[in-house]
């Protein structure tokens, strides 16, 4: 993944401002699961895992990815994180979650309760690997 990025410098503290949208897109996916709306789960949970994605790149590097590409952004959280196995693997992750995006949002096809439930056991330990990388 040597590739560049398309990126833009934003202030370090505003790592915690994409943390809390982070947070409240997972929270409220997790909301929109208890109601069966799994759709609407669905795209929050993509959108949470690209909230704690920038958190992560702006708290070690101060820089973001612009732009709709979502290779350049595990193209970047490999570079700011290393290729550490752990690294590595939540970055799969974060492509398997990403992958979703256009079916759950555009395509018109229904998620179940099946699908959701990937997407969050997915998501969540994302997240978890996400909270190490920003911290404090």
């Amino acid at each position: 993944m040597t590739k560049k990025t398309n990126v833009v410098k934003v202030e370090k503290q505003k790592c915690n401002d994409y943390r809390i949208v982070a947070d409240n897109f997972y929270h409220g996916a997790e909301v929109a699961y208890e109601y069966q709306y799994y759709n609407a789960a669905g795209v929050l949970f993509v959108h949470a895992a690209i909230a704690y994605s920038d958190a992560i790149t702006i708290k070690l590097k101060g820089v973001k990815c612009r732009g709709e590409n979502h290779q350049e952004l595990a193209t970047l959280l490999q570079t700011v994180t290393g290729n550490m196995p752990e690294n590595t693997s939540s970055i799969i992750k974060l492509l398997k979650i990403i992958e979703h995006k256009n079916r759950v949002s555009y395509s018109g096809d229904i998620y179940s309760k099946k699908d959701i439930d990937q997407m969050h056991k997915l998501t969540e330990r994302y997240k978890t690997w996400a909270e190490k990388q920003i911290g404090d």
